[in-house]
């Protein structure tokens, strides 16, 4: 079976390259609340912070644009690297693929459901934007994590 909606292999090399930085900065955002000077500019906004009664909707606004390129960065990483064939894609490889996926989705959602229940306020907000990452996250870490746990199993088979 044609392994459907994959991209060429060489595109993981460039996902990583992009990932693992816009991770880092991601990060450093994350817990140092700093942005850079240099990223601002004009965008159009479906919705804006207004007053405080009511929102702005579409329209232009400046804004520090460095959560967007680094969130806009990562996320396209993680799809690069998500959704690469492997060198030697295969049915075993689609299997993993796919219960990965199930698997990241899963748990994704029964963290968002545990966030519900206990978690309230502006830290919501945080975990909310955490969780826009996650499926990501955890379907390339438990990816990886089968296939290196199934190269030591099953040698290559040559």
């Amino acid at each position: 079976m044609a392994p459907k909606f994959l991209l060429p292999n060489k595109f993981k090399k460039f996902g990583w390259i992009i990932l693992i930085p816009a991770t880092i900065v991601g990060l450093i955002l994350a817990y140092n609340e700093f942005s850079l000077a240099w990223i601002w500019g004009k965008v159009f906004a479906i919705a804006n912070e207004g007053t405080e009664e009511h929102y702005k909707y579409f329209v232009v606004t400046r804004t520090n644009l460095t959560n967007t390129v680094v969130g806009t960065l990562f996320i396209i990483g993680a799809l690069l690297v998500s959704f690469s064939k492997e060198k030697n894609e295969d049915e075993f490889i689609a299997e993993l693929r796919l219960s990965s996926l199930l698997w990241a989705v899963g748990i994704s959602y029964v963290l968002l459901l545990i966030a519900f229940v206990m978690v309230y306020g502006t830290p919501f907000m945080d975990v909310m934007v955490y969780n826009m990452f996650t499926v990501l996250i955890l379907f390339i870490i438990r990816f990886n994590y089968l296939m290196h746990s199934n190269s030591k199993i099953v040698p290559d088979e040559k």
